[in-house]
């Protein structure tokens, strides 16, 4: 299934209520309880803990209140580490490759690039 089109069903899910936290779902996990939301991927759910692997390949363990259906789309503002650097600067998604794995990002400065949503955080 195409990130894309997970993406819409994540969010008819939390439309009624509903928590995305089974193995191969696509979420947003609030890193080490720090105010920013990265992706990533649930691969174990033990109790009211959930594994996530993050799109930047890094994996923690956090409690089911610490995540959220991924809900990035056109327009949502995140922030973005220009070119792969260690920077992070604002703008907003303007575009998502197919397979959701990538977005384009309209930089608050006018700049534009297509960046892995491991790049990327929102809050």
């Amino acid at each position: 299934m195409g990130k894309t089109l997970l993406v819409i069903l994540l969010g008819v899910l939390a439309c009624a209520g509903a928590m995305a936290q089974s193995r191969g779902d696509w979420v947003l996990g609030q890193w080490q309880g720090g105010a920013y939301w990265f992706p990533g991927v649930v691969q174990e759910r033990n109790g009211d803990k959930v594994t996530i692997q993050y799109d930047d390949g890094t994996t923690e363990t956090v409690s089911l209140k610490r995540i959220k259906s991924y809900n990035w789309a056109l327009g949502t503002r995140v922030e973005c580490q220009w070119s792969g650097g260690s920077e992070w600067y604002s703008g907003k998604i303007a575009g998502m490759a197919k397979d959701g794995s990538e977005i384009d990002v309209l930089y608050d400065d006018g700049d534009r690039e297509r960046i892995a949503t491991g790049g990327c955080r929102s809050r």
